[in-house]
């Protein structure tokens, strides 16, 4: 049995196919990160990526590793569309003779509003859903449609599941997700913190209780990659996040400003004579690390700053700063704290700014062991957990290595219905 993941972008198909090896299945929702709930065992089968569709150079990139000696396959050529796209990974497939008993196709689907709080068999009435949905997510979400409506088309045999950037969050308590605004704001029209990277907060939540061992566990986990996002776990459930209505909201990004006076808006409208457009892309692709010091990459950055550059330095104090003031907010909502969870590019590979992250927080029991931390490899670890506290921490300091097409596959297959 096998279950087929797509992440759809407006001119590139990501995927990934996973085969069952246990037939477990998870007794509750993967969308609720029950630490230490039975999943089922995957094994990646392949991964591949489609890219520059409908420009006249494609490329094909396909990597088949589910035998013991991995191969790959590139192609350029012209894509004419994302059928074509779909098509040319099928055929992939099957020409490798992996794609022999597909239980389902997962898809990845940005902002499910308020309306989709699990994931969900794809229907007319989810598509329109998801549809009702673009002006929330206008980047993304019609992309992620234009790969479901493909592949149920071209697939109408197979159940396609969407699973939701922001279904994590949906347990966040009025008190977390209101922004404080007249009903009617957010009535009609849906202003309130929907929160996203709910896929990789809630697989890394798992990870790191089934590493600890308890399931009631306060965590604090930290997406940092060129988005970031920070997220506070009781047992399971998120109670609060750093994004907000977008992906804008909250932490210093690689190219989005994170938290600012929303006069800041008005201020460069009215005063700086810029359009609504024109400060949308300021803060959301001009802002943040490349904004601070015209560099986004926090390698390139960190090179920078050891040499003696003032700008790379300043914005990695800014950078991490932001996430010590969310630490210490996120401590007092769950009102206390077992374990702070790093992950995501930086989160995973970056051990000079998780020092920097953790330096000053003992208040909060928080220190790093600077020899654990330097050589952590998440990657090479067999649960893909890192310890990087002193061994008589007070609270656990992890390393953990996201993935999330594997938590939609997991999710596909609760949706429907494997036992």
């Amino acid at each position: 049995m096998q279950v087929l993941v797509l992440n759809s972008g407006s001119s590139s198909i990501k995927y990934r196919l996973f085969g069952v090896v246990d037939d477990r299945a998870t007794s509750a929702a993967p969308s609720a990160a029950v630490p230490g709930a039975t999943e089922p065992e995957l094994t990646e089968l392949a991964t591949g990526l489609i890219e520059r569709i409908g420009e006249p150079e494609g490329r094909l990139r396909h990597r088949f590793t589910g035998s013991d000696v991995p191969s790959e396959d590139v192609e350029e050529r012209p894509i004419a569309d994302h059928a074509d796209g779909f098509d040319a990974l099928v055929a992939a497939l099957e020409a490798a003779g992996l794609l022999t008993e597909l239980a389902a196709i997962g898809h990845r689907v940005v902002h499910g509003g308020a309306r989709f709080v699990a994931p969900a068999l794809i229907d007319d009435e989810v598509i329109a859903g998801i549809r009702a949905h673009v002006p929330l997510a206008p980047l993304h979400n019609p992309a992620n449609l234009t790969g479901i409506e493909v592949a149920t088309r071209l697939r109408p045999d197979v159940p396609q599941v969407a699973v939701f950037d922001t279904a994590f969050h949906a347990t966040l308590p009025p008190r977390a997700y209101r922004y404080a605004v007249p009903d009617e704001v957010l009535v009609d029209h849906g202003v309130r913190r929907y929160g996203f990277h709910g896929t990789s907060h809630a697989y890394v939540a798992r990870r790191a209780a089934a590493h600890l061992g308890r399931d009631d566990l306060a965590l604090i986990t930290l997406h940092l990659g060129n988005g970031a996002s920070a997220t506070a776990i009781d047992a399971g459930r998120s109670i609060d996040t750093s994004m907000g209505l977008s992906p804008l909201e909250g932490l210093v990004m690689g190219t989005r400003s994170g938290d600012l006076d929303p006069a800041v808006v008005f201020h460069l409208v009215r005063e700086g004579g810029m359009s609504l457009d024109e400060v949308d892309v300021l803060l959301n692709r001009r802002s943040g690390l490349l904004g601070l010091c015209g560099a986004n990459d926090v390698r390139e950055i960190e090179a920078r700053a050891e040499g003696g550059d003032e700008a790379a330095a300043l914005a990695l104090e800014i950078y991490a700063y932001r996430i010590r003031r969310y630490i210490g907010a996120y401590t007092a909502a769950l009102g206390r704290l077992d374990g702070l969870v790093f992950t995501a590019g930086v989160g995973e590979n970056a051990a000079a700014m998780r020092a920097r992250v953790v330096d000053g927080l003992g208040v909060l029991g928080l220190a790093i062991d600077p020899d654990r931390n330097a050589s952590a490899d998440v990657h090479a670890a067999p649960d893909g957990v890192a310890e990087l506290h002193p061994t008589d921490a007070e609270v656990a300091v992890l390393a953990v290595a996201t993935d999330e097409e594997r938590e939609i596959a997991t999710q596909s297959l609760t949706a429907i219905g494997h036992r």
